[in-house]
């Protein structure tokens, strides 16, 4: 009796072939066709080791949480695999459908805005949250910039339909584009919340310039944003405790037992942690509970302090790659999938510039947490849907 060959058995569905390689096998590679599995995985890295830099500064009882000390774990972990599920669900909408459900993601984005005005909640100095009760919150201004960038892809997207090949953005096209973003903008910053603004401008900025929008438009806004930023620092718009957080930018050493506390601290933690760090869950600074929001704002510290500039390098090269990934999406798209994607990209770059940068004193503390890393179901859930749409627009391509 002649031998069948393992490549020809697979091919003839031979029932004696090895059941792992045509039962098992061969279904996973179908269900995983069109993904990205290195933005999945890197995804899952970077809540893996959110968790446990969450669970490394919350599990000593540095916080009065009146519960179980790994309370936090727990929480993140479930976060993170419902942001996953979120992810797998956004993944298989078709990108063309797109165009039906932008509306509809941005007008219910726009709406949790309006509630937060109607029955917020103040944490931290921001009307920015609505309970849910169970002590279960939800941030809309986490999704707004979802909301935002799916709504401006959309639009450019269908109204480029309507113009001839290569043909830029009309006037009337960038107008209502930045009406898009001037209303959920304006309420943000009525919060106040400044460092989701400043998100939501470059993510809004990012798409303008992938739209192909004229050079004096993008160079015009530049302008119109620092000539804003001046106005309402004079103003009087921008609260005392945010106005001193860009003076201590300036002023590092200014203040240190006040409004520079927290970046001091930060500092102190991440300079102990040197080349290897201190050790996981021997840190000084974190023990301590000297950092404060170490497991929202500042978790940087923590990978810093404990994981040293070897494991904080590693996060920093992860965020490199899930933005390089996204890019990658982006420059196989179609219009509104490209559009999307770069958004998208712009987004996660620049909210993990801003929370690294004033974790190491390189921009001013705004209160963004760093995507995946960072404790906070709103952003972890808005950040898997965004995750899921990049899926979604890949597999599009793929096709």
């Amino acid at each position: 009796m002649t031998a069948t060959p393992l490549s020809s058995g697979l091919r003839a569905r031979d029932p004696r072939a090895p059941f792992a390689l045509t039962s098992t096998v061969l279904p996973l590679e179908r269900r995983a066709r069109g993904y990205d599995i290195p933005l999945v995985l890197i995804m899952i890295a970077l809540s893996g080791i959110g968790a446990v830099l969450v669970w490394a500064a919350t599990r000593e009882g540095q916080l009065d949480i009146g519960a179980n000390p790994n309370s936090f774990l727990y929480r993140h972990v479930l976060n993170a695999a419902i942001a996953l599920f979120l992810m797998f669900v956004a993944s298989r909408t078709d990108a063309r459908l797109l165009r039906l459900f932008g509306p509809i993601v941005y007008l219910l984005s726009l709406l949790g805005l309006l509630l937060v005005i109607a029955a917020g909640s103040t944490i931290n100095g921001a009307h920015a949250w609505i309970r849910l009760g169970g002590g279960f919150e939800v941030q809309p201004s986490e999704f707004m910039k979802l909301g935002m960038i799916v709504g401006m892809s959309v639009l450019f997207a269908q109204r480029g339909a309507e113009r001839d090949e290569g043909e830029p953005p009309s006037t009337a096209d960038v107008l209502l584009a930045i009406g898009l973003v001037a209303l959920p903008f304006a309420l943000i910053m009525a919060q106040p919340d400044l460092g989701s603004a400043m998100v939501l401008a470059c993510a809004a900025f990012g798409v303008l310039v992938a739209a192909d929008v004229k050079a004096r438009w993008t160079i015009g806004l530049l302008l119109f944003g620092a000539v804003v930023a001046v106005v309402a620092m004079k103003a009087g718009v921008l609260q005392d405790y945010q106005l001193a957080r860009f003076t201590q930018l300036a002023h590092p050493g200014h203040d240190v037992q006040g409004d520079g506390y927290n970046v001091t601290q930060a500092h102190i933690a991440i300079a102990g942690g040197g080349l290897f760090g201190t050790g996981l869950f021997h840190g000084p600074q974190t023990n301590g509970g000297f950092v404060p929001e170490q497991q929202t704002d500042f978790v940087f510290s923590v990978a810093g302090e404990e994981l040293g500039l070897v494991g904080a390098s590693t996060i920093i090269v992860l965020f490199l790659l899930l933005c390089w990934r996204g890019l990658r999406i982006a420059r196989d798209a179609d219009d509104a999938g490209r559009l999307l994607a770069v958004g998208v990209v712009c987004w996660f770059a620049f909210q993990t510039f801003q929370n690294i940068g004033m974790n190491l004193g390189m921009t001013p503390v705004t209160g963004v947490p760093l995507p995946f890393v960072s404790y906070g179901g709103s952003s972890m859930f808005a950040q898997g849907l965004a995750i899921g749409l990049l899926q979604a627009v890949h597999r599009r391509s793929a096709r």
